[in-house]
């Protein structure tokens, strides 16, 4: 019942600095073998998921609908609102927290972005950082908060309107 008004940027790779494979949809899904490899038991049992997860190669893929809440932000607060699973959309980048990301991840991400603002009322565009700010940090410093900008910018979607603001 919230209108969903912010995105939230993320990026994961599994095991880390692993890119490709099926781990991140296993575990979107509750199916990760937790014996798959060492890190996991670091991560054991935990449920998470998220909206979307954008390959290193641009290629998109959607674990759970933008109208039902998707557990991906956790304890997070954004302008003094909390609990921003309640009202947000949850986009993961395969990468490595702080690492840099793909110019075809950076397409696939303003294509997604022009598309959910015309469905929803976006108004921000956040990392995890910033919503759970000393409890979590990604995207981080690879992420290029100035390019996503100047792509929204030139965006046909936002022609007659405002892009999202962007947390940096």
């Amino acid at each position: 019942g919230e209108a969903v008004t912010l995105v939230v940027v993320h990026s994961i790779s599994l095991p880390p600095g692993h890119y490709g494979g099926d781990a991140i949809e296993r575990l979107f899904t509750n199916r990760l073998d937790w014996d798959a490899h060492p890190y996991y038991q670091r991560i054991r049992g935990l449920q998470v998921s998220a909206h979307f997860l954008i390959r290193r190669d641009g290629r998109r893929l959607q674990f759970v609908s933008c109208d039902d809440r998707a557990w991906h932000a956790g304890v997070s607060c954004w302008r003094g609102r909390e609990q921003c699973n309640d009202w947000s959309i949850g986009v993961e980048l395969e990468g490595l927290e702080g690492g840099t990301f793909t110019r075809a991840q950076y397409r696939s991400l303003v294509t997604l972005l022009a598309a959910l603002a015309r469905r929803y009322p976006i108004a921000d565009v956040a990392g995890h950082e910033h919503v759970a700010p000393g409890r979590k940090a990604d995207p981080g410093p690879g992420f290029d908060w100035a390019a996503l900008r100047d792509a929204l910018a030139r965006h046909r979607a936002f022609a007659h309107r405002e892009p999202p603001r962007l947390a940096a």
